[in-house]
């Protein structure tokens, strides 16, 4: 596996154990259509959470939400508003979340979980 898609695959499950112990329930991962891919899906109470998460090193290149861009933010909508015609349901919310991860040698992570990002 190619280094920043193992850094990616370790930020996100940092991200859900982060979810996970702050009460959230995930209710999927990765999931993916032909406009592109939703990180995590998470439920607290009656809100659906699209969750977003960014992994990094060092800050470099800048913090790592910062790397959603409106660009991304607008794909994100189209992906969640196909998730939700796959999902029929009942989904009186929904939010876009962002959790930024880092990684940085020697320490321990720093997880960030920005409700209501954007």
């Amino acid at each position: 596996m190619a280094q920043h898609l193992a850094l990616g695959a370790q930020g996100e499950d940092l991200a859900a154990d982060y979810i996970r112990t702050s009460g959230m329930s995930i209710v999927a991962r990765n999931w993916r259509c032909r406009y592109g891919e939703l990180d995590l899906i998470a439920r607290e109470g009656d809100i659906t959470a699209f969750i977003e998460v960014k992994t990094r090193r060092n800050l470099t290149c800048g913090r790592p939400e910062e790397a959603v861009t409106l660009l991304k933010q607008q794909r994100i909508r189209t992906v969640a508003r196909h998730w939700l015609h796959a999902n029929p349901g009942r989904f009186p919310r929904i939010r876009f979340d962002v959790v930024s991860v880092i990684l940085r040698p020697g320490r321990p992570p720093e997880i960030l979980h920005l409700k209501a990002a954007f």
